[in-house]
């Protein structure tokens, strides 16, 4: 089935002020991420492994994550789960200023989702609203931290 809503996946784009490979690193940096992602705050590393986890904004819950990164593509993958079964459920595609014509020290970020089956309609339009206010969040501190560079 063919779906053009918002249904299935679920995207939102960024023009951000620093050049595409700064922004591939703050996207990449799971550190980071515990600053802007709402449902995974304040990340920390699990026992020395490639797992992080955080909490949620909204409930408390612990949440967990592995980063998976594509330099040459400037895309960053976020696999989710429990720290025995991950799942690439949300991507970071990093767009360089070239591309699209943008000036030299701009770049576009789209995070995407795809939906679980078990999202109910509620959780599923959450989880797109905290998208779309992350971006936001993205926007400021990763210019703000390539300000300091």
């Amino acid at each position: 089935m063919i779906n053009p809503s918002s249904n299935y996946a679920h995207s939102v784009t960024g023009l951000l002020d620093v050049p595409a490979e700064a922004a591939f690193t703050f996207m990449a940096d799971p550190i980071a991420l515990g600053q802007w992602s709402l449902g995974c705050m304040n990340t920390r590393s699990v026992k020395q492994t490639r797992t992080h986890s955080g909490h949620s904004l909204f409930d408390g819950a612990q949440g967990f994550f592995e980063i998976e990164t594509d330099r040459d593509r400037l895309i960053v993958d976020y696999h989710l789960g429990s720290p025995e079964h991950m799942v690439p459920r949300v991507s970071a595609r990093i767009v360089p200023a070239d591309i699209c014509g943008l000036g030299k020290e701009q770049c576009y970020v789209t995070l995407t989702a795809w939906r679980a089956t078990d999202m109910d309609d509620a959780r599923w339009h959450r989880l797109c609203v905290t998208h779309e206010a992350e971006m936001y969040l993205i926007k400021s501190q990763c210019e703000a931290t390539y300000s300091r560079v």
